[in-house]
């Protein structure tokens, strides 16, 4: 069974920083997608950062140049770096991956908890 737990969010004055981390654990045979989303309250869910298994990462043009996704280079954990941040930023984040748990099996989609950031001004 894939899990994915989420750390890191918390309160922070606007300007400060936070990074975000996912680990994910279960049996794996590959992660061929990892992102971030955001829902802020009363408004949908939202891509905040991507990155394929080619290593290319996109951003939502809110957060290009304050926030950084990135993968550890051992084990399964995927993290946001979070800088000058903005009280629009407040939202629950998830971390999202398109693994497969083998060779043979199709790619499904795993979702974490979330982990609320808030962001005072």
């Amino acid at each position: 069974q894939v899990q994915l737990l989420e750390s890191g969010g918390g309160l922070v004055q606007a300007g400060g920083s936070l990074r975000l981390s996912c680990v994910v654990s279960g049996s794996i045979f590959s992660i061929n997608a990892m992102a971030w989303y955001r829902q802020a309250p009363g408004k949908q869910r939202v891509l905040v950062a991507g990155e394929g298994s080619g290593g290319s990462a996109v951003y939502a043009d809110s957060v290009k140049g304050r926030f950084t996704i990135s993968r550890a280079n051992v084990g399964n954990t995927m993290y946001l770096q979070m800088n000058s941040l903005k009280p629009d930023d407040t939202a629950v984040y998830y971390c999202n991956v398109i693994l497969k748990v083998a060779a043979a099996q199709p790619q499904y989609d795993y979702w974490g908890q979330g982990t609320q950031v808030t962001v005072s001004s």
